[in-house]
């Protein structure tokens, strides 16, 4: 007899996965196990960039909350991400107290396995090397140094690739050839032109009015990814100096794996030797011998080709001289250093060779520049054996990764690029280069400190670019980073200048490390004669953001960016590249020249206007310093029309409106006052701030007032520096967006030395959307700006009964993105986003960013866009959905490509939330029959958008539920499973462990061999298989960290094949908001089949909508088979 009954089990709630789980316990989080739920987000969505969000939206993790945490889980989800690489070292960088170094590196380098690296006394940084297998205990121990500030785990950041996407076509399918009047730039291109639009911040006009104030006199740092020293327009400044001063090399030579760094351990002295193979014929002396290969370099642009002679084999013979300080490269590879010239490091003596030969009759230059770099007494612990405890000197050969960094160089101070006279911002500025990124693998966090810090510390740098960065877990502007970053500028007096991101157009995603308090962070835009110069597309905007530009504010509702700049430029890349202009341009380029876009391309712009203005302040003789310098760029910006002051900070840069600011401080003798501001915050992440729910501006995503309603905010200013007695600063809104905001009350405050006092800031919003004004303290002294801050709330259209939906329909420009809000209400099983209405061939797609701020879809010109079809795309663009989705305001931002057909888009966007639960959630059948169809039946209850679709059932499945036991750092063996070619997907979970701290993961083997892991910071770990390659899968699950010693926790994994038979249902079923209705299926398990050992079968029934959304399921669980 066939018995069926309800599961005694939860309901399942809707959107549930494919298998029955068990239910979650909710617990609350902590800063850290937020910051490793969004780390889990980042693995599924994609950090740099994001990928197409086609499953399940990710969750944050759920932990216990922390206390006086230095560090966030993200962080152990990186060790833990170099436990299971086998990589033998994690590195930290930690932001102590200055001054104290000395006693915090000898705190840590107690710890077994740890090696201190590189440290910076005057600032606070310490570096700190240590085996995977310490390094929790490292972290711990740094934690506890009261000198500690902060601490972060070193990971990778991916250089930005700012080429321009592909040729797209025109409604009548035919390629855009645009072009217009450009022609392309030559010798005869003037300073002021839209290739290079620099006189767009003014710095054309300033140099005209100040030509002994080109930024002669000041040295710009470049770190990238290094500067070739070929280049025409790099070669000299206006005065005919040498334009590259200097040249270094910033990654780490044994922890970041750069075999550019040589160690020199093997002791030869003159005559014959044999090394790697070959002999060489050594001068009279003593020397250590290494090799350099070309084959370091794979991944980079050389691909491993150093003198381009079509392969990767080659290598050069290094002999280093320690007492001279020389080294001498067998360029000619013929085994005799004798007839081979000695190098010194490049600042030395400016040496520089060449790997390759050029050949004339081409019109690229067949030759890669180099030099070399000595780092002497490196620990070398990290190799073990006999080498701890050790030290030795290491040569690097000093090339270039990529074209990026020549790029940003040529943008910030190249001089008379093609030729003639055509400039960077500060052509007679000197640059520095280092370089802080690997060969095709990105840049580690603590190259690009370290980097930043030797610029600043060491290579007497005036300003510093950065054009490198990601978007961080929580950007806040609090980690390690941020704060050393402020030490730098506020000790040596040298103002950091960094991209933004290029993370936009969403609200919140300034980038890392542009986040940090008093650097100097810079949004990218475009005006329409650039547009067409350099795309060949039309836009009728006079000047706008990009929309991959970062926006702001920061997640303590902070005033980001700063300023904005050009952000797409024709500049130099390495002369043995071909030229690369946008092919829908219309012209050519010539090798050395190319063409593009990003904040990548912007900071450079504003770091070479910095430039400009401390050359000045040399040539007048006034004393600059870098509050003086952001406080007169943000006096001077010019607003940019129709773009929100969240968008663009402070606006466009001025450069001859900045200088007039400082001239006027310098004659009136005005020192800028410091302050600190205290604002209510309020989004989904907002009680993980160092101080819960407060920053430095006003930021109401979720609690904002409605349309026609009104709120009352209280901003708390506290003056830090200048007289005690009262001074009064008048309060203005500038940039208000649809005159949302008003001074409730005076509209001006009398600050004492270190009294707070309140302003209120009045909200009363007009329409849905994003509203934002800046909240400006003016400074009487001056009549400039003494302090801006950022007011920005969201009110979004609420996806509520009856319809749950919202349709949103305009027409958007190139260019020029169109952002909506909609609330997704907690318990929603999927919010369906829809894209229609579009003209024939329209290029237009929309973006979501989930209530963090974090895109959920691919943000890469290349995907998610209708009527473009891209090789690279994995993202639908009609329709998707979002499993699960996190409860909050949910940011959906409309663009045009670039390439689109049309100046205008019509479109039509739906978004709606579904959710059905299924009653039985979960059918148990007993004794089922073989071959025999079994009825099943359900009661739908929907309770949120009113759902017309169809029964999606399918195959039959194998499951296993169970409850087993781990213990702290013990691996378990759980399950192994044999899946041949019929299994159409294989999942496996784990969850809801007894000690609620615990910390456990989840690995799958297939036949021996690693095939996936889960590995967040928490024990909900989730990993799944469509179509499995046949094979043994064994699932073990690791105790990471297990507080009580050992716990239980629940276990599932289950397959589909229809060998076991499947689940048929007919017909459809409407069901409105509130409404049940019943729905029927038949069950019928294949003949032959029988009950796993151990396990149980089932199976999964969804209801689907027209366009295929899951609006919910239910699950039938078969517990055994008629004998």
């Amino acid at each position: 007899m066939t018995r069926i009954k309800p599961s005694a089990s939860s309901p399942v709630p809707p959107g549930h996965g494919r298998y029955p789980r068990l239910p979650r316990a909710r617990r609350r989080l902590s800063r850290a196990a937020f910051a490793a739920g969004v780390a889990v987000a980042l693995a599924a969505t994609g950090a740099v960039p994001a990928f197409a969000a086609a499953e399940e939206t990710p969750q944050p993790a759920l932990d216990k909350p922390a206390e006086e945490e230095k560090y966030t889980a993200a962080d152990l989800s990186l060790i833990k991400a170099a436990e299971e690489a086998g990589d033998p070292h994690v590195t930290l960088l930690i932001a102590a107290e200055p001054g104290e170094t000395g006693d915090v590196a000898k705190d840590l380098d107690a710890v077994a396995g740890t090696s201190i690296g590189y440290t910076e006394d005057s600032v606070g940084y310490v570096r700190a090397n240590v085996t995977t297998a310490e390094a929790k205990k490292l972290l711990d121990k740094a934690s506890g140094n009261s000198d500690v500030f902060a601490i972060d785990v070193s990971e990778m950041i991916e250089v930005p690739d700012p080429i321009p996407g592909l040729v797209g076509t025109d409604r009548h399918g035919k390629k855009q050839d645009g072009g217009g009047d450009y022609t392309g730039p030559d010798a005869d291109t003037p300073a002021d032109n839209p290739y290079m639009p620099t006189n767009e911040i003014g710095t054309v006009d300033f140099i005209d009015r100040h030509p002994s104030a080109d930024g002669r006199g000041i040295t710009i740092g470049v770190i990238d990814t290094g500067v070739d020293l070929f280049h025409p327009a790099l070669q000299e400044t206006t005065t005919g100096e040498r334009k590259i001063v200097d040249w270094v090399t910033a990654t780490d030579p044994i922890f970041d794996g750069d075999l550019t760094w040589r160690p020199m351990v093997s002791e030869v002295s003159g005559g014959t030797v044999t090394y790697a193979g070959r002999e060489y014929t050594v001068p009279e002396g003593d020397y250590y011998l290494n090799v350099f290969r070309e084959s370091a370099t794979a991944g980079g642009d050389m691909n491993g080709d150093m003198n381009l002679d079509g392969d990767t084999t080659d290598f050069w013979g290094l002999l280093y001289d320690p007492a001279a300080g020389s080294v001498t490269v067998d360029i000619n590879n013929n085994g005799d250093f004798s007839d081979d010239e000695a190098m010194t490091p490049y600042a030395d003596d400016y040496d520089v060779a060449t790997f390759g030969e050029d050949d004339p009759a081409t019109d690229i230059v067949e030759e890669i520049p180099f030099v070399v770099e000595i780092r002497k007494d490196v620990p070398m612990d990290p190799y073990g054996g006999s080498w701890v405890g050790q030290k030795r000197d290491f040569v690097n050969i000093g090339v270039i990764d990529n074209y990026h960094g020549t790029h940003v160089a040529g943008i910030t101070a190249g001089h008379s690029l093609f030729g003639g006279e055509m400039q960077g911002a500060a052509p007679g500025a000197q640059i520095v280069s280092s370089r802080a990124c690997i060969f095709g693998s990105g840049c580690s966090s603590y190259a690009l400190t370290e980097g930043m810090i030797d610029l600043v510390v060491n290579r007497g740098v005036d300003v510093v670019n950065m054009s490198i960065g990601g978007l961080p877990v929580l950007n806040d502007g609090n980690n390690a980073r941020a704060r050393l970053y402020t030490e730098l500028i506020d000790t040596y007096g040298v103002q950091l200048v960094i991209s933004a991101g290029n993370e936009g157009p969403g609200i919140n995603t300034i980038g890392d490390p542009a986040l940090a308090d008093k650097v100097l962070a810079v949004g990218a835009g475009v005006s329409k004669e650039t547009w067409e110069a350099n795309y060949g597309s039309v836009v009728d905007v006079d000047y706008a953001l990009f929309p991959f530009s970062s926006r702001g504010p920061r997640a303590d509702g902070d005033f980001q960016p700063d300023i904005v700049a050009p952000g797409a430029a024709i500049s130099a890349i390495p002369m043995w590249q071909e030229g690369s202009p946008v092919p829908q341009a219309g012209y050519e380029l010539p090798p050395g020249y190319g063409m593009a876009n990003g904040t990548s391309m912007s900071s450079p712009q504003a770091a070479g206007a910095v430039a400009l203005l401390l050359s000045a302040a040399e040539r007048y003789g006034l004393d600059v310093t870098p509050a003086e310098l952001r406080t007169a760029i943000a006096s001077s910006a010019k607003r940019i029309k129709g773009e929100q002051a969240y968008e663009q900070g402070g606006g466009l840069m001025n450069t001859p409106g900045a200088w007039y600011r400082l001239w006027i401080s310098e004659v009136l003798r005005v020192t800028p006052y410091e302050y600190q501001v205290q604002a209510p915050v309020d989004h989904v992440l907002s009680e993980f701030l160092a101080t819960p729910h407060t920053g430095t501006g006003i930021y109401d995503r979720e609690t904002a007032p409605g349309v026609g309603e009104s709120e009352t905010y209280e901003v708390t200013f506290t003056r830090t520096t200048g007289p005690d007695y009262p001074v009064y600063h008048p309060v203005s809104l500038t940039n208000n967006a649809g005159k949302t905001f008003s001074v409730a009350g005076p509209k001006g405050v009398w600050l004492s030395k270190n009294k707070p006092a309140t302003v209120k800031i009045k909200a009363r919003p007009k329409s849905t959307g994003v509203h934002s004004a800046l909240i400006e303290l003016r400074d009487l002294r001056t009549g400039g700006k003494a302090l801006q801050t950022l007011a920005t709330i969201v009110v979004p259209v609420d996806l509520d009964s009856p319809d749950f939906a919202a349709q949103f329909s305009d027409s958007v420009k190139r260019n020029n993105p169109e952002p909506y809000y909609v609330r997704v209400p907690e318990g929603a099983g999927t919010l369906e986003v829809a894209m229609s209405g579009l003209a024939e061939g329209s290029q237009a797609r929309w973006l979501a960013n989930n209530p963090y701020g974090y895109p959920v879809d691919n943000t890469q010109v290349f995907s998610c866009y209708n009527n473009y079809e891209d090789p690279r795309n994995t993202c639908r663009p009609d329709v998707r959905s979002y499993d699960n989705p996190i409860p909050g305001v949910w940011e959906l931002n409309v663009d045009a490509r670039r390439t689109s057909p049309y100046l205008d888009q019509p479109y039509t966007l739906d978004a709606t939330v579904y959710g059905a639960t299924f009653d039985p959630a979960e059918t148990v059948v007993e004794d089922a029959p073989v071959g025999e169809e079994i009825p099943l039946s359900w009661e739908i209850a929907n309770h949120f958008a009113p759902v017309t679709g169809t029964v999606d059932g399918g195959d039959l499945g194998s499951v296993l539920n169970a409850r087993p036991t781990v213990g702290d750092n013990e691996y378990v063996i759980v399950d192994e499973v044999v899946l041949d070619d019929s299994v159409s997907f294989f999942e496996v979970e784990i969850t809801n462990p007894a000690d609620t701290g615990a910390d456990l993961d989840l690995y799958v083997y297939r036949d021996g061999e690693l095939v996936d892991q889960s590995t967040s910071a928490t024990s909900d770990e989730y990993i799944s298989f469509t179509d499995p390659e046949p094979g043994t899968y064994t699932v073990e699950v690791h105790g990471w960290s297990v507080p009580e010693g050992s716990t239980e926790y629940d276990f599932s994994d289950g397959y589909y094949s229809p060998v076991f038979g499947s689940v048929s249902a007919e017909g459809s079923i409407s069901l409105g908001n509130g409404e049940s209705g019943a729905l029927s299926a038949g069950l019928t398990l294949a003949a032959g089949t029988e009950l796993p050992e151990g396990r149980d079968l089932f199976a999964s029934i969804k209801l689907r909508n027209e366009r295929g959304t899951a609006a919910g399921s239910g699950d039938v669980l078969i517990t055994s088979i008629a004998q």
